[in-house]
């Protein structure tokens, strides 16, 4: 029941009751005085006149006390009950919302956002207590988002500054050689193989940075147009491979169709590299997820990665001159699209890369 419809449930009961009251406190006082003698002269029908009893000091004295009562009852019954639906009102409408939407507030401003904000009904208070609860779990999601972010930056900037430390130490290395006057040409190549290096480290961290401000624009997009893409971009990237797809051809999605051919490239990229000679690309819509997967027939992934997942600066050993962003960057973008990406070793397969986008579909 609504918090209008109980207010005026309760405040017609408790007046009706007090009305009841007042009632039966009228025929107990008349009750009463009618046992009393009213005093006066009664007219019989013969025409003769008796003199009635006259009540005493008394008698006068509970008439009195009487009259009042039933005065005062009057003005103290109705104003009682509408008191009394009030009390009946907090207790039963007002005291357990509040008292829970005050504990929800202290625990927020205490930063504790682990609870449950109770909701014991369906009126207006209960869906108040429902959208703080709704509120406390976007506030604890985000907070949990940017805890991530924090350690994620924590953790990049711990690798950008270990993997720098050792052209740094060539760099110092070579400078002093210059200084001496004992550098040869090698060293001078080096030099400069080692700035372009740290050039492309900087690069890196950079577009990481702008991956995780980047936007997420959902917009209408064809099946179709997502095959010719695919293909299109695998011809590019690996045409020397031979390609096999798995794409549906109708239907339209909603998503953001840059960020998915940002990872596609990427995981595509990523297979070409590593491939043998094959590379399978599925697409393939499940509920609200689209997801694609790209297998190549190469040597599979170090058990590390799959098990820890893409780090930044997280280069394979037998391939120093990548520094393992791809993978990264489209785990970054899978989130920031309600997906997740996925590494795995498939048997007789090589490996697999697997993106999830949650999507809206068309209606």
């Amino acid at each position: 029941m609504g918090l209008k419809k109980t207010f005026l449930v309760l405040s017609v009961s408790c007046v009706l009751a007090a009305l009841l009251l007042l009632g039966l406190v009228f025929m107990v006082c008349n009750s009463i005085i009618s046992d009393f003698p009213s005093g006066g002269i009664e007219i019989l029908a013969d025409g003769s006149v008796v003199k009635m009893e006259t009540p005493t000091k008394s008698q006068k004295n509970i008439l009195s006390m009487l009259g009042i009562i039933q005065i005062v009852s009057c003005i103290v019954f109705p104003m009682g009950g509408l008191a009394l639906s009030g009390i009946f009102y907090y207790h039963i409408k007002l005291k357990q919302p509040i008292s829970t939407l005050r504990n929800g507030i202290l625990r927020i401003q205490n930063h504790d956002l682990d609870f449950v904000m109770p909701v014991r009904s369906d009126d207006e208070l209960g869906q108040l207590c429902a959208a703080f609860d709704t509120m406390r779990k976007e506030l604890l999601k985000s907070n949990q988002e940017l805890w991530r972010q924090a350690e994620e930056r924590k953790r990049l900037n711990a690798a950008f500054s270990h993997d720098l430390r050792n052209p740094i130490t060539v760099l110092k290395g070579t400078v002093k050689l210059l200084r001496r006057g004992t550098a040869d040409e090698q060293a001078v190549d080096r030099l400069e193989s080692y700035t372009l290096r740290i050039e492309q480290y900087v690069e890196a961290m950079s577009s990481i940075q702008r991956l995780e401000q980047m936007p997420v624009r959902i917009n209408e997009c064809s099946c179709s147009l997502l095959h010719s893409e695919l293909e299109e971009t695998a011809k590019i990237l690996a045409g020397a491979l031979k390609l096999s797809f798995s794409i549906p051809d109708d239907g339209t999605i909603l998503l953001d169709h840059g960020l998915f051919l940002t990872v596609a490239e990427n995981l595509i990229g990523n297979a070409a590299r590593f491939a043998k000679s094959k590379i399978t690309i599925l697409l393939e819509q499940k509920g609200s997820f689209l997801h694609l997967s790209v297998t190549d027939d190469g040597s599979g992934y170090p058990a590390e990665l799959i098990q820890s997942g893409p780090k930044p600066f997280g280069k394979m050993k037998e391939d120093s001159a990548h520094f393992g962003m791809g993978l990264y960057s489209s785990q970054i973008l899978c989130l920031k699209h309600g997906g997740t990406l996925t590494l795995e070793n498939r048997k007789d397969c090589g490996a697999t890369a697997s993106a999830s986008f949650q999507i809206k579909q068309k209606s």
